[in-house]
């Protein structure tokens, strides 16, 4: 199966998986100048790129990098971005400085990563009951002391 990726912009990146093992393929900033993001700043950095994913039943997913996690503090505003298979916009990438040290982002870095993956397409059904489990009701913690 193919991933159809259109540039919106002349200058955008078109993603690529660094390794073959590589379950994401990085998405870079499609940027004219470098962008400072001060401790606690946030951004939405634009792609340059647009998708249309093969069936109705995949979605493409926007995870952090665990690079720039890690190192600069740099994570997603929504913690993963969700793209609909009839989506067909340009990605844009919320980011958020999550440490007190500036971090700059550069025209064509990586600052993120897209992965395709299958959903479920579940019919909604209102019940009165849920079947029982052992677990129940248990909420946060409820299954071991730490």
């Amino acid at each position: 199966m193919e991933l159809k990726i259109k540039k919106v912009n002349e200058n955008a990146i078109i993603p690529k998986r660094a390794t073959q093992g590589s379950a994401g393929m990085d998405l870079c900033a499609c940027i004219d100048a470098p962008l400072t993001l001060a401790g606690g700043e946030t951004a939405v950095i634009p792609t340059g790129i647009a998708i249309s994913l093969p069936s109705n039943e995949m979605g493409a997913f926007v995870f952090a990098r665990s690079g720039l996690a890690i190192k600069h503090g740099i994570g997603l505003l929504n913690s993963v971005g969700v793209i609909d298979s009839d989506y067909r916009g340009e990605i844009k990438v919320g980011v958020i400085n999550q440490i007190n040290e500036s971090y700059t982002i550069e025209p064509g870095e990586r600052i993120a990563q897209l992965v395709v993956m299958p959903v479920c397409l579940l019919d909604p059904v209102e019940v009165c009951d849920l079947d029982n489990t052992a677990r129940g009701e248990g909420g946060f913690g409820s299954t071991g002391t730490k």
